[in-house]
C-alpha cells in the first residue's frame, strides 16, 4: 500500500513558503503522493436560502494545475495527485494541456483524479452544462487520452471535435493516469470500464467492499483485468488517536486498498506546522502495517 497526504488546502493558507514547506515535509516523511482537491469558484450560501454546501466562497482552494507546477519545482519525488479534478467544468483540450506540462515539469509525476461535482454555481460561472456533465466525462477521457499519446488527433465526437491538430510536449506518461472520484453507480461502472483507480468516498466496511466488487465485475464485462484498477482510502486524523489510525489503514488494507492518504483538516490545527506534525504522528503510527 501507498501512503499519501491529502493537501491541507482550506486550511493551509496563501503563503508560498507554508505550501512549499508542508510538501517537502510530507516527501522528507516518506509519503509517496500528496492529494489535492478542486473547486474554481466558491458560492455565498447567504443568497441561497436552504443551501448547506461543504464549502463556501470562504474556504481556500489552490487551483490544482498551478500549485502542481510550483509542487514540481519544489519537490523531488512525490506524486502529485487530484483528487479530484472537476472534469466537465473545465475545457477538455485546456486540461489534457495543463496535466501534460505538469506531467513534464514533473518527470512523470501525475496522476489526475477526476470527477463531475455537485455544484451547479461552479457550472453556471464556468459556462459549462451541468446536466449532461456524467456522460461527457467519459467522451472528454477519450479525448484526454488521445490528446497524450498522439502527436496529431482527428476527432468528431457529440461535444468535441479536433481536426488533424495536437498538444506538444506531450506528457512523461503515455496516458497520465486518471482514477474517478464518487460512489454514485454510474461513477462505479465508469470506474471498472474506464479508469486507472478508484477515490470511494466512504470509510472502509462493507459498504465499499460491495461497491469494489460491482467495479469488479464492470471491469470483467468489458475484458479489463480488475486486478490493474487501483483503490485509495482515506483516513482521518480528526477525533481519531494512533490505535483508531492503525485499524482505520488495515481495514482498508483488507478491502484490497493500492493507495492510502491522511488527511489532516477539520481536526483543529494551527497552520501549515501543525499539519506537519499531525502527518509526521500519523506516519510514525503505522509503521511497520
Amino acid at each position: 500500500m501507498k501512503f499519501g497526504v491529502i493537501f491541507p488546502q482550506t486550511e493551509i493558507g496563501s503563503d508560498p513558503a507554508a505550501v512549499r514547506d508542508y510538501s517537502q515535509a510530507a516527501e522528507s516523511l516518506g509519503y509517496e503522493h500528496l492529494v489535492v482537491y478542486d473547486h474554481v469558484i466558491g458560492a455565498n450560501p447567504a443568497s441561497r436560502k436552504g443551501w448547506t454546501p461543504p464549502y463556501t466562497h470562504m474556504d481556500n482552494f489552490h487551483e490544482p494545475f498551478v500549485l502542481f507546477g510550483y509542487l514540481a519545482a519544489v519537490t523531488g519525488k512525490i506524486e502529485l495527485t487530484t483528487g479530484i479534478v472537476i472534469l466537465p467544468q473545465r475545457q477538455t483540450v485546456l486540461v489534457a494541456k495543463q496535466a501534460a506540462e505538469v506531467d513534464v515539469l514533473s518527470n512523470g509525476r501525475l496522476r489526475l483524479g477526476v470527477g463531475i461535482g455537485w455544484n451547479p454555481v461552479e457550472y453556471e460561472a464556468l459556462s459549462e452544462n451541468f446536466n449532461d456533465r456524467g456522460k461527457r466525462s467519459e467522451e472528454q477521457i477519450e479525448v484526454l487520452r488521445l490528446l497524450w499519446t498522439k502527436e496529431l488527433v482527428t476527432f468528431k465526437g457529440r461535444w468535441h471535435t479536433i481536426t488533424d491538430a495536437g498538444i506538444k510536449p506531450l506528457p512523461v506518461q503515455r496516458p497520465i493516469p486518471i482514477w474517478f472520484g464518487g460512489n454514485a453507480e454510474r461513477v462505479l461502472k465508469r470506474v471498472g470500464l474506464l479508469g486507472d483507480g478508484w477515490f470511494p468516498l466512504a470509510e472502509p466496511g462493507e459498504k465499499v467492499r460491495a461497491m469494489i466488487e460491482k467495479v469488479k465485475g464492470y471491469a470483467k464485462e468489458a475484458g479489463r483485468d480488475p486486478t490493474t484498477i487501483g483503490i485509495e482510502g482515506r483516513v482521518s486524523v480528526a477525533g481519531g488517536d494512533p490505535d483508531k489510525w492503525r485499524a482505520a489503514v488495515s481495514a482498508w488494507k483488507a478491502l484490497g486498498a493500492t493507495h492510502l492518504s491522511v488527511n489532516t483538516m477539520k481536526a483543529g490545527l494551527s497552520g501549515a506546522a501543525g499539519h506537519v506534525d499531525a502527518i509526521r504522528r500519523f506516519r510514525a503510527a503505522i509503521a511497520g502495517l
